[in-house]
């Protein structure tokens, strides 16, 4: 029987979970939005509003089509409000150990035919649903950031993900206005096996001399047409992520050349996360970013 998403539950109203749940709502769908810590909820929350605003001032929207899609989120306090979902999409920070305790304790509170999902970039969908009480219903639906402004979901099945559980999942994003990909459950999927090693070279060449956060952000702007520098790509990601996915990568596929750069390691032990902190490879704590090396 075709499964039908009309109520989506979020777990994690950080950057990405946010992201999610403006997507979702702009798209009809009701929407949970849960976290852990009271506070990050209702900063997710307002992350949203100002998402939906920028929206209108763009024109992109009507201040009533806004008003309508902000109706459709709602706070989901704890896992038991989730209850009432379809699909739940779990967006929480990027640590197998952390996701697999949420899944753990999460599907009790779900009705048996629930759908369940992980945003991770990397991890293993086939371990990640063997923490859960339906692995047939698991799969990884991979937004990419920032949310609203992205094409691309990567989807991955898990070795017992079934057939309907996959067709859904394509349903659902098609009805967001975004193109899906499917990727084999390998270590990083698809985009992160490419595109994180390129990041972790270009951090290799600064570590080595070879180049400075500028001139290396230059030269692939301008002669690899990217548009934004590798390194000012890592700031936007988050260096603990960048550093989490070349973990995965050299843990899962025990090859030397994803072995994670010494300095991302050095960066992320200093706290030094990229924009969210405020310092990774730029200094963003001034009105114009500046590099930091």
């Amino acid at each position: 029987m075709e499964m039908v998403i009309k109520r989506i539950g979020i777990i994690g109203a950080g950057q990405m979970g946010s992201g999610i749940a403006q997507v979702c709502a702009a798209a009809g769908l009701d929407v949970l939005l849960n976290d852990r810590d009271p506070a990050r909820l209702e900063n997710g929350l307002s992350t949203i509003e100002g998402g939906f605003a920028r929206l209108v001032s763009k024109g992109s929207m009507t201040e009533s089509e806004s008003a309508e899609a902000r109706s459709r989120i709602l706070p989901a306090r704890d896992y038991t409000a989730l209850n009432p979902a379809d699909l739940v999409i779990e967006a929480a920070t990027e640590n197998e150990a952390t996701k697999r305790e949420i899944f753990s304790t999460l599907c009790a509170s779900l009705r048996p035919e629930t759908l369940v999902a992980t945003n991770t970039s990397s991890i293993s969908i086939t371990r990640l649903a063997a923490a859960t009480d339906r692995p047939e219903k698991f799969i990884g639906i991979h937004f990419m950031n920032p949310v609203p402004v992205m094409q691309l979901v990567e989807l991955i099945r898990g070795i017992a993900t079934e057939d309907t559980t996959y067709e859904a999942a394509k349903v659902f994003i098609a009805k967001l206005g975004k193109t899906s990909t499917m990727s084999e459950d390998f270590p990083a999927f698809i985009v992160n096996r490419i595109l994180l090693p390129m990041i972790n070279e270009a951090i290799y060449t600064l570590y080595e001399g070879v180049g400075s956060v500028e001139s290396i952000d230059t030269a692939m702007k301008l002669g690899a047409n990217h548009p934004m520098g590798p390194l000012q790509l890592a700031d936007f990601i988050g260096l603990d992520t960048c550093l989490s996915v070349m973990q995965v990568l050299y843990e899962g596929l025990a090859d030397s050349k994803y072995r994670p750069c010494p300095l991302l390691v050095k960066y992320v032990e200093a706290g030094w996360l990229g924009r969210k902190a405020k310092r990774g490879f730029y200094d963003y704590r001034g009105p114009t970013p500046i590099p930091t090396r």
